[in-house]
């Protein structure tokens, strides 16, 4: 089964790509998706996060409280550190597995979405790449449409991950997406074709 890795930056449309793709045929995994599947409770992620940082971790529910992580590292990069040394073994493990299920069941071609491929250097196990990008300003106006924020807000959520630059200049394949759907769908299926080859 060939692999390849799907990523992109915020409101580039990567999640688009995505299900294209699947609709296309491709077997897609989130590892968005499987990141938050690890720390369900009662999973041993879950319990290492407990035990590294309190019951504080917690929400009411005994599920891990996100909002309260996401504060707890922005301020902390030891804390960081120590979150991703318990998360990312899990992820890639999981995976790893259902990638393993997947080719065994025959499927022909897999794309694991990720949005911090690049960020985290994960993007190195595939041996393609797909980065889906948009100029930076229309990022900007993207989210500002999309969560109702204003613009300083929209360029501070940009500054949290690398400029798409980084990202396309280790990609295998660029799908802009400045335009419209239908310029998008006509790139993305160039990819597809191209990435289906054997």
């Amino acid at each position: 089964m060939k692999v390849v890795g799907l990523t992109g930056g915020i409101a580039t449309g990567k999640s688009t790509v995505a299900s294209l793709f699947a609709g296309w045929g491709a077997s897609v995994l989130d590892a968005d998706q499987v990141a938050r599947e690890v720390v369900e409770p009662g999973t041993p992620a879950l319990v290492a996060i407990v035990d590294a940082f309190g019951s504080e971790a917690l929400d009411a529910d005994g599920r891990l409280d996100r909002p309260a992580m996401r504060r707890r590292i922005a301020s902390d990069p030891d804390a960081r550190r120590r979150l991703e040394a318990i998360t990312h073994p899990a992820i890639l493990q999981t995976i790893a597995e259902r990638l393993a299920a997947w080719t065994a069941e025959g499927r022909e071609l897999a794309v694991v979405e990720a949005a911090l491929m690049v960020e985290t250097g994960s993007y190195r196990m595939y041996p393609q790449l797909v980065v889906v990008s948009a100029d930076p300003e229309v990022q900007v106006r993207r989210v500002m449409a999309r969560d109702g924020v204003g613009e300083q807000d929209a360029r501070a959520l940009l500054a949290t991950q690398l400029p798409m630059a980084a990202k396309e200049a280790v990609a295998t394949h660029v799908i802009r997406n400045d335009a419209d759907r239908d310029a998008l769908e006509a790139r993305a299926r160039e990819v597809f074709e191209a990435i289906s080859r054997p």
